[in-house]
Protein backbone atom coordinates (compact mmCIF):
# COMPACT_ATOMS: atom_id res chain seq x y z
CA UNK A 1 0.00 0.00 0.00
CA UNK A 2 1.16 3.76 -0.99
CA UNK A 3 1.31 6.17 1.88
CA UNK A 4 0.06 9.84 0.50
CA UNK A 5 3.33 12.37 1.26
CA UNK A 6 1.18 15.80 2.28
CA UNK A 7 3.81 17.82 2.22
CA UNK A 8 4.45 16.72 -1.78
CA UNK A 9 0.83 17.59 -2.48
CA UNK A 10 0.57 20.57 -0.82
CA UNK A 11 3.82 21.68 -2.95
CA UNK A 12 2.28 20.91 -6.09
CA UNK A 13 -0.95 22.96 -4.83
CA UNK A 14 1.25 25.56 -4.45
CA UNK A 15 3.23 25.11 -7.37
CA UNK A 16 -0.06 24.92 -9.62
CA UNK A 17 -2.01 27.61 -8.16
CA UNK A 18 1.32 30.21 -8.91
CA UNK A 19 1.16 28.88 -12.32
CA UNK A 20 -2.54 30.23 -12.97
CA UNK A 21 -2.42 33.91 -14.29
CA UNK A 22 -5.55 35.36 -13.57
CA UNK A 23 -5.94 39.37 -14.90
CA UNK A 24 -3.64 41.60 -13.28
CA UNK A 25 -4.64 44.90 -11.53
CA UNK A 26 -2.59 47.68 -13.64
CA UNK A 27 -2.52 51.06 -12.64
CA UNK A 28 -4.05 53.75 -14.57
CA UNK A 29 -1.71 56.13 -14.24
CA UNK A 30 1.53 53.84 -15.63
CA UNK A 31 3.25 55.64 -18.80
CA UNK A 32 3.99 53.78 -21.65
CA UNK A 33 7.88 52.99 -21.01
CA UNK A 34 6.59 51.67 -17.61
CA UNK A 35 3.67 49.25 -19.28
CA UNK A 36 6.60 48.45 -21.73
CA UNK A 37 9.17 47.58 -19.15
CA UNK A 38 6.54 45.51 -16.98
CA UNK A 39 5.45 43.47 -20.05
CA UNK A 40 9.68 42.53 -20.45
CA UNK A 41 9.59 42.08 -17.07
CA UNK A 42 7.06 39.43 -17.22
CA UNK A 43 8.05 37.91 -20.09
CA UNK A 44 11.61 37.45 -18.92
CA UNK A 45 9.91 35.57 -15.32
CA UNK A 46 7.96 33.61 -18.76
CA UNK A 47 4.59 34.95 -17.42
CA UNK A 48 3.04 35.41 -20.45
CA UNK A 49 -0.40 35.83 -19.87
CA UNK A 50 1.19 39.29 -17.81
CA UNK A 51 3.10 40.15 -20.36
CA UNK A 52 0.06 40.30 -23.02
CA UNK A 53 -2.06 41.93 -20.49
CA UNK A 54 0.46 44.98 -20.58
CA UNK A 55 1.09 44.89 -23.99
CA UNK A 56 -3.23 44.90 -24.68
CA UNK A 57 -3.18 48.00 -22.51
CA UNK A 58 -0.94 49.78 -24.30
CA UNK A 59 -2.67 49.48 -27.93
CA UNK A 60 -5.60 50.10 -26.12
CA UNK A 61 -4.69 53.11 -24.02
CA UNK A 62 -2.19 54.44 -26.90
CA UNK A 63 -3.57 53.43 -30.72
CA UNK A 64 -3.08 56.89 -32.31
CA UNK A 65 0.79 56.29 -31.39
CA UNK A 66 2.33 54.32 -34.03
CA UNK A 67 5.48 53.81 -32.44
CA UNK A 68 3.42 52.00 -29.05
CA UNK A 69 1.15 49.98 -31.73
CA UNK A 70 4.52 48.59 -33.43
CA UNK A 71 6.05 47.79 -30.19
CA UNK A 72 3.26 46.17 -28.68
CA UNK A 73 2.06 44.17 -32.19
CA UNK A 74 5.49 42.84 -32.46
CA UNK A 75 5.98 42.23 -28.21
CA UNK A 76 2.54 40.10 -28.44
CA UNK A 77 3.49 38.46 -31.54
CA UNK A 78 6.79 37.66 -30.27
CA UNK A 79 5.40 36.12 -26.68
CA UNK A 80 3.19 34.24 -29.11
CA UNK A 81 6.00 33.07 -30.73
CA UNK A 82 7.75 32.01 -27.43
CA UNK A 83 4.49 30.05 -26.48
CA UNK A 84 4.70 28.26 -29.90
CA UNK A 85 1.56 29.38 -31.25
CA UNK A 86 3.01 29.62 -34.51
CA UNK A 87 0.05 30.01 -36.36
CA UNK A 88 -1.00 33.23 -34.62
CA UNK A 89 2.27 34.43 -34.72
CA UNK A 90 2.59 34.48 -38.22
CA UNK A 91 -0.36 36.27 -38.63
CA UNK A 92 0.84 38.90 -36.17
CA UNK A 93 3.79 39.06 -37.62
CA UNK A 94 2.80 39.54 -41.26
CA UNK A 95 -0.29 41.92 -39.97
CA UNK A 96 2.72 44.29 -38.69
CA UNK A 97 4.75 43.81 -41.42
CA UNK A 98 1.78 44.84 -43.75
CA UNK A 99 2.18 48.24 -41.58
CA UNK A 100 5.40 49.16 -43.44
CA UNK A 101 3.84 48.92 -46.91
CA UNK A 102 1.77 51.93 -46.33
CA UNK A 103 2.67 55.55 -47.45
CA UNK A 104 3.35 55.87 -43.51
CA UNK A 105 5.63 53.97 -42.94
CA UNK A 106 8.84 56.03 -42.78
CA UNK A 107 7.23 57.43 -39.57
CA UNK A 108 7.31 53.66 -38.03
CA UNK A 109 10.41 52.23 -35.95
CA UNK A 110 12.39 49.79 -38.31
CA UNK A 111 13.53 47.91 -35.85
CA UNK A 112 10.13 46.05 -35.22
CA UNK A 113 9.76 45.05 -39.10
CA UNK A 114 13.64 43.78 -38.78
CA UNK A 115 12.90 41.96 -35.97
CA UNK A 116 9.51 40.33 -37.62
CA UNK A 117 11.29 39.27 -40.59
CA UNK A 118 14.18 37.73 -38.56
CA UNK A 119 11.57 35.48 -36.14
CA UNK A 120 9.15 34.59 -38.89
CA UNK A 121 12.15 32.96 -40.95
CA UNK A 122 12.32 31.04 -37.42
CA UNK A 123 8.81 29.63 -37.69
CA UNK A 124 8.72 26.25 -39.44
CA UNK A 125 6.71 26.68 -42.58
CA UNK A 126 5.58 23.22 -41.71
CA UNK A 127 3.80 23.42 -38.58
CA UNK A 128 3.44 19.92 -37.15
CA UNK A 129 7.28 19.47 -37.03
CA UNK A 130 8.82 21.71 -34.14
CA UNK A 131 11.31 24.36 -34.56
CA UNK A 132 14.28 24.00 -31.85
CA UNK A 133 16.50 26.88 -31.55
Amino acid sequence: MYRINYTVLVLIGFWFVSCVSGPLDIPEDLSPAELIQRGQEALDRNKYTHALQYYEVLLQKYPENMELVCTAEYEIAFIHYKQKKYIQARSEFNRLLARYNTPDAELLPLQFKILSEIVLEKIPLNLSTPIYE
